[in-house]
């Protein structure tokens, strides 16, 4: 359903170390940037190399909280993106651990990047 999504961000360089940082074990890697005045857009993708997700600079303050997930490819990347996040300081809000409300096999880690979404590694086993 979804093509890709781009959030505007306080630091896109913050961000994008916070994103690379936790998210290579998945396969996550910059694909390309551009100018944007003073500051760069920076496309990020997967192993397939398509940019599909978008880091710019916000142009105001943020005043809802999103929610992304990623998906990994089994619970063994989901415990990687843990461990990537806890070894770069971030706050893990969820531990990686099954979520049966969701559905059977739901195994997802749930973290707080640097503008306070709530970002998920998940794999649905």
């Amino acid at each position: 359903m979804l093509d890709h999504i781009g959030i505007q961000v306080s630091d896109v360089k913050a961000s994008l170390a916070f994103y690379l940082a936790a998210f290579t074990p998945i396969g996550m890697r910059e694909a390309m940037r551009f100018p944007h005045g003073d500051d760069v857009v920076i496309g990020l993708c997967g192993p397939e190399g398509t940019p599909d997700f978008w880091l710019s600079p916000a142009a105001g303050a943020e005043v809802r909280e999103l929610h992304l997930a990623f998906r990994a490819p089994d619970r063994a990347a989901v415990d990687a993106v843990h461990e990537a996040a806890l070894a770069a300081g971030a706050e893990v809000l969820h531990a990686p651990r099954e979520w049966p409300e969701y559905h059977p096999g739901y195994y997802g880690v749930f973290l707080r990047d640097p503008d306070g979404h709530n970002v998920e590694a998940v794999h649905h086993g």
